[in-house]
């Protein structure tokens, strides 16, 4: 049979038609019909310029969606100041967790748990949406800055309205330490004294010279007991939300969610010092007034996003309102002791 000049100028159905003639005949000159194209393989095997153009709209999608989510971090940075942190979490008040290795610590008459098991955080209450900013730092909120000391919640409180922010509800504070992955540790499941300024051998202090009214008196002793760092020096020490030095260091006020009988009424002390206590997210320390002063406590500031309403834990009040005023002067410590080189060592650890 042979085929008219012709037929190249034919459709293509007539083609398939005269291949098919072709076929049914025995003829071998021709090539193997292909294979019956699929939507995926007709783009990319049979027309290039359309598997480019696939690809180039792929590109652009990706970056449309790139530039979504960095115009959307960009808005969530302008609702805060630029030396705090936006933090938009879905907390649980109440977790489990369990405790892989424990110790009980007898001179402080608690128990220390110094790993968790991974991911095994339970949450045992309404979870509440959480919006706020919180300071990078303990307060001044500056990197290589030494925190105050010897400050109440009162001085925190006031301090913090002088510069249109707030002292931090603990419910707050305990979601920027844990960070989105709601970790123990600002730094994970595990206690680490090399990630935070924590585990430091106790200095008996002097208590009448670190609360005289001679102020070189005073600072002689508290710079005696100074087992600080300064602010940032300890880069591991940072949560998921990259807020650092929540845990040790120095301890942090903060306004409590919800009110009982204990002698803090509102207030409460979070992330512990420098020593061998309870440097976790969680715990909290009830046993002081809010008038209490002392040689390892300080604070950070927090704040609703900008055009946020005043937040207020559900079931909780308000606390008293204190004048804005700077109540914090930043100390000079002269020779300050620092961290010591040996750190204390669990008592005893329980499987």
């Amino acid at each position: 049979m042979t085929i008219p000049h012709k037929m190249h100028i034919l459709p293509i159905c007539a083609m398939v038609t005269i291949f098919v003639v072709l076929s049914a005949c025995g003829a071998t000159s021709a090539a193997p019909p292909p294979p019956s194209p699929t939507a995926d393989s007709s783009t990319s095997s049979t027309n290039p310029a359309s598997s480019d153009a696939a690809a180039v709209v792929d590109a652009s999608l990706v970056d449309v969606k790139r530039a979504e989510k960095d115009a959307n971090a960009e808005t969530q940075v302008s609702k805060c100041p630029s030396d705090m942190v936006y933090v938009e979490h879905d907390y649980c008040p109440e977790v489990q967790r369990r405790c892989i290795y424990s110790e009980y610590n007898r001179p402080n008459r608690i128990t220390l748990c110094h790993a968790f098991e991974e991911g095994s955080t339970q949450c045992k209450a309404e979870r509440q949406k959480l919006k706020f900013c919180i300071d990078k730092y303990e307060y001044p909120n500056r990197e290589g800055a030494h925190p105050p000391w010897m400050v109440s919640w009162y001085d925190a409180e006031a301090t913090c309205r002088s510069l249109g922010k707030r002292t931090c509800w603990d419910w707050e504070w305990v979601a920027a330490c844990e960070g989105p992955d709601e970790t123990p540790f600002p730094y994970g499941w595990r206690r680490d004294n090399t990630k935070c300024n924590i585990d430091n051998t106790w200095i008996e202090p002097r208590l009448s010279l670190a609360y005289s009214s001679d102020k070189k008196v005073a600072n002689r002793e508290l710079s005696r007991l100074d087992q600080s760092v300064a602010s940032g020096a300890m880069p591991e020490c940072v949560s998921g939300y990259g807020v650092h030095d929540l845990t040790g260091n120095l301890d942090e006020w903060v306004t409590r969610a919800g009110r009982n009988r204990t002698k803090s009424k509102w207030s409460g002390l979070k992330g512990g010092g420098w020593g061998h206590v309870r440097n976790a997210c969680r715990p909290i320390t009830t046993s002081h007034t809010p008038e209490f002063e002392y040689y390892f406590i300080t604070f950070r500031c927090c704040k609703d996003p900008e055009g946020a309403l005043a937040y207020v834990p559900p079931g909780s009040t308000p606390p008293p309102e204190v004048k804005a005023e700077d109540r914090a002067p930043i100390p000079h410590p002269n020779n300050p002791t620092g961290p010591s080189a040996r750190k204390i060592q669990p008592q005893r650890i329980k499987r």
